[in-house]
C-alpha cells in the first residue's frame, strides 16, 4: 500500500472513486458536522488534504482528509476524516508519519469512534480527551 498526496488542482479528477471513502467515514457513526459536498469544498479550497491510498493493484483503496495547526509546544497533524483501507494496513502508518513530519507535525491527532480508536491504539496512539458538545 502507498500512501499518496492529492494535490488540489487534481481533486475533481478522482472525486468519484474517493468520494465513497468519505461518505464511508461519515456513515460509520459519531456526529459529522459536514455533508459530503462540504467535505468536497474543504478539500477543494485547500484548508483539507487529500490522502489516499494506493493498492498493489494501482487502484485507490482508500483516503484521508488532513489538516495541520499550531498549538503551543506542537504542530498538529490531524485527521478529519478517513474511510477504506489507509493508515491501518502494513507500513502505512509510517508513511503517514512521515508525510505528517515532513509537513511540520510533531504529533498525529484524530477524532474517531471507539472501533477506529483501538484500530489506531496499534499505531501508538492513546486517547487524549473526549470532545462532547450541545448545540443551543
Amino acid at each position: 500500500m502507498k500512501i499518496q498526496r492529492v494535490d488540489p488542482a487534481f481533486v475533481h479528477m478522482v472525486w468519484d472513486k474517493i468520494a465513497p471513502f468519505f461518505q464511508m467515514s461519515m456513515d460509520g457513526g459519531g456526529s459529522y458536522e459536514y455533508t459530503l459536498d462540504q467535505v468536497k469544498v474543504r478539500i477543494t479550497d485547500g484548508t483539507w488534504t487529500v490522502l489516499i491510498a494506493i493498492d498493489d493493484a494501482g487502484e485507490i483503496a482508500g483516503a484521508a482528509a488532513v489538516h495541520f495547526y499550531n498549538r503551543p509546544n506542537d504542530r498538529v497533524g490531524f485527521i478529519d476524516m478517513m474511510g477504506g483501507r489507509l493508515i491501518t494496513v502494513g507500513d502505512s502508518f509510517d508513511q503517514l508519519k512521515t508525510y505528517m513530519q515532513s509537513n511540520g507535525a510533531t504529533c498525529i491527532e484524530a477524532s474517531a469512534r471507539e472501533s477506529v480508536a483501538r484500530l489506531l491504539n496499534r499505531h501508538g496512539m492513546k486517547e487524549k480527551y473526549r470532545v462532547v458538545g450541545v448545540k443551543i
